[in-house]
C-alpha cells in the first residue's frame, strides 16, 4: 500500500503550502499556530482538531512540516466529504518546550495528537544552553509536568491516539519509564543521522497491523529508516508491561546485528486491538519522498532561515542510497506503516465520527486501513447522505 497523496504523485512539483505548513487550497484544511493561549481559536463542529505537538523550540526543520502536510494530504483527499457535510481538518500547532503551550486532554476538542522531534537533551533540566546534550537550547522545564499529565489521560482514554517521532518518542520513554535515554558516544560514532536501518522485534510478526510490514519486507524483518538523533533509548527492565509492546529496535550498522537501543514502542493498541493509538518511533518517517523534501530543503535557504552547515547535512541524509535497493520504495514502506497508515486510520475514524454526529451516513470507515484497503472511489464511495 501507499499512502502518499493522490495528487502530489512523483513528476507533479505542485504541493500545496508551497514548502510550510498552510492553508488548502481547496479549503478541506486549515493550519493555527499557537503561541499564546489568545491564538487558539474557538471549538467548531465541523472542524476535526488535530493538536502537534511542537518539539522544536524554534530550531529549523522539516518534521514539524512533515507532519502537517500529512495531515493535509489525508484532508484533501477527503474533499468529496468537506463539500457534502463542511467538516474540515484544522492542525493546531502547540509550541510546547518555547511557550509552555500544552493542548487540552482528550474528551473535548481533541482526540487525536503529533508529537514531533527536536533539538537537545530529552530531559529539559539539562538544557542549559551550555552543556553538550543542550545543543544551545536553553529552556524552561515547567512545560514537562502538564505534558506527562496529558500523555495520562491519553492513555487512559480509550478512543484518544498519539503518534510520536523522535523527541516526542523518548520523552515518552522517560513519562513511562520504559527506557532511559543515553548519549550516543564515540563507540558507536556519535549522532545517528541519515538512511540506516531499524530491526522489527519478534512481537511485531503477531501484531495485527505491524505483521503485514513484516511480510512485506525481506532480510528478517530489516526496515530502512531516516534518522537523525544523539540519543539511545534503553529499556530499564524486561518485559514490557502488559499492554506495551517493544516494535523495533536498532542494528549494529546495516546488515549488523541488534544492538540494545529500542526504536519502537507501542504503548496502547486501540480498543478493537488492530491498530497502535499510542505509539512511537524514534526515526523521522514524516520525512517522506526526498526529492520534494530537497525542494524544502532549498526553499529554506533562499529564504534564509537556515545555516549552510544545516542544509549541508540535510541534503547528505536526503541524498543517500544504498546500492542494488531501491531506497526510496524502503524508507516510504517505512512511512507508511510507522506513521501514514496508522495517521490515516485515527483521522478517519475522527471525520467519519464527525460526520455521523451531523447525521449523515458516508461509506468511509477506518478498517479500511488497518486491512489495507484504498480510499473508496469518489464520487460515490464518499458521498455523504443524511441518516
Amino acid at each position: 500500500m501507499s499512502f502518499l497523496c493522490k495528487h502530489k504523485l512523483p513528476g507533479n512539483l505542485h504541493f500545496c503550502g508551497h514548502g510550510r505548513p498552510g492553508n488548502a487550497p481547496c479549503g478541506a484544511f486549515e493550519y493555527v499556530r499557537v503561541e499564546r493561549p489568545e491564538d487558539l481559536p474557538p471549538a467548531d463542529p465541523r472542524w476535526v482538531d488535530v493538536a502537534v505537538l511542537d518539539m522544536n523550540h524554534g530550531w529549523p526543520n522539516l518534521g514539524h512540516d512533515g507532519l502537517v502536510h500529512s495531515l493535509l494530504d489525508i484532508a484533501c483527499e477527503l474533499l468529496p466529504l468537506t463539500e457534502e457535510t463542511g467538516v474540515r481538518v484544522r492542525a493546531l500547532s502547540f509550541d510546547v518546550r518555547r511557550s509552555g503551550m500544552i493542548p487540552e486532554p482528550p474528551g473535548g476538542r481533541f482526540s487525536l495528537y503529533l508529537g514531533t522531534g527536536g533539538p537537545g537533551s530529552l530531559d529539559p533540566h539539562e538544557n542549559d544552553g551550555r552543556s553538550e546534550v543542550s545543543q544551545g537550547i536553553r529552556e524552561d522545564p515547567s512545560w514537562e509536568a502538564p505534558l506527562f499529565r496529558l500523555f495520562d489521560r491519553i492513555l487512559a482514554g480509550e478512543s484518544a491516539a498519539l503518534l510520536a517521532v523522535c523527541h516526542t518518542f523518548g520523552v515518552l520513554c522517560r513519562w513511562s519509564g520504559l527506557a532511559r535515554p543515553v548519549l550516543r558516544g564515540p563507540e558507536k560514532g556519535g549522532k545517528s543521522a541519515g538512511v540506516l536501518e531499524n530491526l522489527l522485534a519478534p512481537e511485531a510478526a503477531g501484531h495485527p497491523w505491524f505483521r503485514q510490514l513484516a511480510g512485506e519486507l525481506a532480510g528478517g524483518g530489516r526496515l530502512r529508516i531516516l534518522d537523525n538523533r544523539l540519543f539511545d533509548l534503553i529499556p530499564r527492565a524486561a518485559p514490557f508491561p502488559a499492554g506495551m509492546t517493544p516494535i523495533g529496535w536498532e542494528t549494529y550498522g546495516v546488515g549488523g546485528p541488534r544492538g540494545e537501543a529500542i526504536t519502537m514502542i507501542e504503548f496502547s493498541r486501540d480498543s478493537a486491538g488492530t491498530m497502535p493509538r499510542l505509539f512511537g518511533v524514534n526515526h523521522h518517517p514524516e520525512v517522506v519522498d526526498r526529492a520534494r523534501q530537497m525542494e524544502i530543503v532549498d526553499q529554506k535557504r533562499a529564504r534564509g532561515e537556515v545555516s549552510a552547515a544545516w542544509v549541508a547535512e540535510r541534503r547528505e541524509a536526503l541524498t543517500r542510497t544504498f546500492p542494488d535497493e531501491d531506497s526510496e520504495h524502503r524508507l516510504r514502506l517505512t512511512s507508511d506503516y510507522t506513521l501514514q497508515g496508522p495517521l490515516r486510520f485515527h483521522l478517519w475514524r475522527q471525520v467519519r465520527q464527525r460526520v455521523e454526529a451531523l447525521g449523515f451516513a458516508v461509506d468511509l470507515h477506518e478498517d479500511r486501513v488497518a486491512a489495507g484497503l484504498p480510499l473508496p472511489a469518489a464520487p460515490a464511495g464518499l458521498t455523504a447522505v443524511p441518516s
